[in-house]
């Protein structure tokens, strides 16, 4: 195998904290309504990535098939509400808080497979389950005393979890025949157009936000789109998959580091120790449960 161009490692620290941007900088655009935020992420992720796909990927379209657009089309959708969820719970809980238990994404999907493609359960990930689950409802319970708002924005932080759920177990399939980029460029295409329809339906503005929030959803576009999806896939061709979703645990640590640091936030004790706990579940969940299967980045 040829060597890589710099130390993989040094590649998946730059995806960590590339993803780790992602809450913190929509928490900077609050003003904006989070269907708007989600919607220029990924309709300027589309248009960066245009090009790319006309010179270099367009013959593969000619294979896309009736089945294909369909279940892009419903990947499509849970994409735009999983980014309609999450950044919404931003609106009504820490970062810490949202990061945490929109991580517990990989517990989902293995729920969404058991349920699905009858996956089987190993005690290991049984016991890590209940044990990061625990630790969410430790987050929740200590919310909960704060304000039944934050509690709320905990609730659409686990809705944000699922729906991403939902969209790596039906793109799975067309995910095996095409190329990332091709898969990515289609999707984000069709939940751009869903977010569309959605900031049209409720009425939300699409222009009339201040300069800063312009940068802000170009770089939401490119630093976690970008940076912390394309190195990460970039670094799966000379480390394990299960080194990757490792990595990936530690987004809501730098997430929230990021939050302490820029927007003055604050952890609660139940915050620390829930967090702490789900992590660590995590952590023996994918120890139980690592399989080489492609790791595909949301945030």
């Amino acid at each position: 195998m040829r060597m890589p161009p710099f130390n993989p490692y040094f590649g998946v620290v730059i995806g960590v904290f590339a993803v780790s941007t992602s809450a913190v900088l929509v928490k900077l655009a609050n003003g904006a309504p989070a269907s708007i935020i989600a919607n220029y992420r990924l309709l300027f992720a589309v248009l960066i990535m245009s090009p790319i796909i006309l010179l270099y990927y367009r013959h593969e379209f000619k294979r896309i098939q009736k089945k294909d657009w369909i279940l892009a089309m419903f990947a499509g959708i849970f994409l735009a509400f999983h980014f309609i969820f999450w950044f919404e719970s931003l609106n009504y809980t820490s970062v810490a808080s949202s990061v945490v238990l929109v991580t517990l994404q990989p517990i989902f999907a293995f729920l969404g497979t058991y349920l699905f493609f009858h996956e089987r359960f190993t005690p290991g990930a049984v016991i890590s389950m209940i044990i990061a689950l625990f630790g969410s409802l430790i987050i929740s319970w200590g919310d909960f005393q704060i304000s039944g708002i934050a509690l709320f924005g905990d609730i659409l932080a686990l809705l944000g979890a699922m729906t991403i759920t939902g969209y790596f177990l039906i793109g799975q399939n067309m995910r095996r025949r095409f190329s990332l980029m091709t898969y990515t460029y289609v999707v984000y295409g069709i939940s751009s157009i869903t977010l569309i329809i959605y900031n049209v339906g409720f009425g939300y503005s699409f222009v009339g936000y201040p300069t800063s929030y312009w940068w802000i959803f170009i770089a939401l576009a490119i630093v976690p789109t970008f940076l912390g999806h394309t190195m990460f896939n970039w670094a799966l061709k000379w480390l394990s998959t299960s080194t990757i979703s490792m990595a990936i645990v530690f987004e809501p640590i730098g997430a929230t580091l990021l939050a302490y640091i820029i927007l003055d936030e604050t952890v609660t004790w139940s915050q620390w120790l829930g967090g702490t706990i789900v992590l660590f579940g995590l952590f023996l969940f994918i120890m139980s449960t690592t399989k080489k299967r492609k790791v595909t980045i949301s945030h």
